[in-house]
Parts: C-alpha cells; structure tokens; sequence
C-alpha cells in the first residue's frame, strides 16, 4: 500500500518540516509535501474574518484542486488593549504585506504609553484539515504572554521580538528554534491536528 499524501498550504519549508516531525513522532506514516509541489495552484487569497476562516480557505482550495487532503493554517498576534488586534491583519499592520520591522514600530507606538501591567498579547493559530469530498476539522493553539516595550533577539519573525512568553525572561526571539518550537502556537495547533489527521486520513 502507497504512503498517503497530504498537502500542506504553504511554501515555507520549515513549515513543512514542523509538521512532518510533529507527524512521524505521532507514529503518522505519510508523504507531507508543501504548495510548491504543485506550482500551477495559485494561492488562495485570505479574505476571510478570523484565522479560522482563512485557514479553511486555504485548505479546501488546495483540497479541491488536488484531490487530496490538505492542512492550511493561519496565525497572527491579537494584543488585549487593542480588542484582539493586529489579529488577522497582523502581516499588513503597517500597510505593506510582509514588512516585519513596520509593522513592529506601528505596533510599539500604538502602545507606548501602555504600562507593563496591561500589555496582556498573545500569538494564535488556527490550523484546519479539509478533504476533497468537503469535510473540514479546524484546530487551535495559542502562546500567551506580554509585550516588550523595546524589541530583543534575533531569531524568529513577525512581532517574536517584542512578545515574552508566560513564565519567561526572554522574548521568542531570543528562545532558541528547539524551545520556540516546543511552546509556539502553530506547534500546539500542529499537534491538535494530529488526532484529526489520524481519524480523517490515515482511516481512508
């Protein structure tokens, strides 16, 4: 019997190597590959609301061009004082898609009268499965912390510089990939999935 394929929604290959360890420790015998695997598939376009919605988006367009299972998931950081945002707007808060460093500065202007004891933020994921035939499972993870008035470390991306993790001295951009890994929101959504996975496609 062929290993099973899985897609992945994305093109960033430490993502896929995320899931594919967070898979084989689970005992998951399958083939993950990521969208680049199919280059004449355009991405999807994330119009919807929450992270929820458009990690389903992703992952029933990829499911219905390929005829195969496939997993899409989408993060951002949602701060309290600002009702949750960046959230899912969180890689376009400075305007231009993508651009880490802006969106940081808006971010930390936005708050810098702010005092510590109310800059309560926390990094959300939402990982979703759909299958061809339309059935959809979406799961969540989340890394709670508080925000850094100033950015620190060099690892990691996005807002990691300014959030510290609950029950640490460090921001995620100063934890090493290994630790980052262990209490991330997208690897805690990732190991959600795997029950999903297990029920939904290594079943069939």
């Amino acid at each position: 019997m062929s290993t099973k394929r899985l897609i992945l929604a994305t093109r960033n290959a430490h993502k896929v190597t995320e899931l594919k360890a967070i898979l084989a420790d689970a005992g998951l015998d399958l083939d993950l590959v990521g969208a680049d695997a199919y280059p004449e598939i355009p991405d999807v376009k994330e119009t919807g609301v929450t992270f929820a919605e458009n990690a389903l988006l992703k992952a029933h367009a990829l499911a219905r061009a390929t005829g195969l299972p496939a997993v899409a998931d989408d993060s951002g950081l949602c701060v309290d004082v600002l009702g949750g945002a960046p959230g899912i707007f969180s890689a376009r808060w400075a305007g231009t898609h993508g651009d880490d460093r802006a969106n940081l500065d808006l971010l930390l202007a936005q708050l810098s009268d702010i005092d510590a004891a109310h800059r309560a933020a926390h990094f959300e994921c939402a990982a979703a499965l759909a299958l061809p035939d339309g059935t959809e499972r979406v799961v969540n993870g989340r890394l709670r912390g508080t925000l850094r008035h100033a950015p620190s470390g060099s690892g990691g991306f996005g807002y990691d510089p300014v959030l510290q993790p609950e029950g640490e001295n460090r921001t995620c951009a100063e934890l090493s990939p290994g630790e980052k890994n262990a209490i991330s929101h997208r690897g805690k959504a990732f190991r959600a999935l795997v029950p999903v996975v297990r029920e939904l496609v290594e079943r069939d």
